[in-house]
C-alpha cells in the first residue's frame, strides 16, 4: 500500500507533458518572487480581430517613485509585444498628450488607440554602481513598476478596455535590471489576451 502511494505522484507526472511541467515550475517561481513577475488586471474581456489596426502611444506623465524610465519605453515595449499578434500596428515616436495621440491615430487610419503611461516606478539598488551612488540600505531590493493602459476606439472614442500591469523583479534576476525591463512580457501577454490566445 505504501509503495502505491509513493508511485501515485510519478504516475500523475507521467501523464503531463514536459512543457506543462516547465510552465508550471516557471509560474510558481515567478509567484514566489524568485523570477520576474507581472500581473495584469483588465476591466473588460472584449477581444479584438487580428486585422485590427492599433496605434500605440505613451503619455508625458512622469511616474512618482524612485527612478526615471526612458520617456517612450512603454510604447516601445507594447509595440514589440503587439506586432507579433496584430500585423497592422504603429507607434508614436515620442510621448504625446491624449488628444494629440488620438489625432495621430485617426490620421493613420487606426481602428484603436492604445494609450499608456508609467503610473509608478521604484528602481531599487541592485548593482555596485547604484550602491556607490546612493549608499542607502533601505533602497536595496527588487524593482517594481505599475503601468496603465487605455484601449480606445478611434471612431467613437469608446473606451474598449483599461488595464493595470504590476511588475516586480525576482530575487535571481534583480541584478543589473531596471523597472522598464520588467514590462515587456506582461505587455506581450496583454496582446495575446486581446486576441483570446492562450499560452
Amino acid at each position: 500500500m505504501r509503495s502505491l502511494i509513493l508511485l501515485l505522484p510519478l504516475a500523475l507526472v507521467g501523464c503531463m507533458k514536459v512543457s506543462d511541467l516547465a510552465d508550471g515550475a516557471e509560474y510558481h517561481l515567478r509567484d514566489a518572487g524568485i523570477l520576474d513577475h507581472g500581473s495584469t488586471e483588465r476591466m473588460a474581456s472584449r477581444r479584438l480581430q487580428q486585422d485590427s489596426f492599433i496605434y500605440i502611444a505613451q503619455g508625458h506623465f512622469v511616474p512618482p517613485g524612485h527612478g526615471y524610465p526612458r520617456p517612450n519605453v512603454v510604447a516601445e515595449e507594447a509595440f514589440k509585444g503587439f506586432v507579433e499578434y496584430f500585423p497592422m500596428v504603429r507607434r508614436a515616436r515620442a510621448p504625446l498628450g491624449l488628444e494629440e495621440a488620438m489625432g495621430q491615430a485617426r490620421a493613420a487610419g487606426a481602428h484603436y488607440l492604445l494609450y499608456s503611461r508609467f503610473a509608478f516606478v521604484d528602481d531599487r539598488i541592485g548593482r555596485v554602481e547604484e550602491w556607490e551612488d546612493q549608499q542607502a540600505l533601505d533602497r536595496l531590493g527588487i524593482d517594481r513598476s505599475v503601468i496603465q493602459l487605455m484601449l480606445i476606439e478611434t471612431n467613437t472614442r469608446f473606451l474598449v478596455d483599461t488595464a493595470r500591469i504590476r511588475s516586480r523583479g525576482g530575487f535571481l534576476t534583480f541584478y543589473d535590471a531596471k523597472p522598464e525591463d520588467l514590462i515587456g512580457p506582461p505587455l506581450h501577454d496583454y496582446a495575446r489576451s486581446l486576441l483570446g490566445v492562450g499560452r
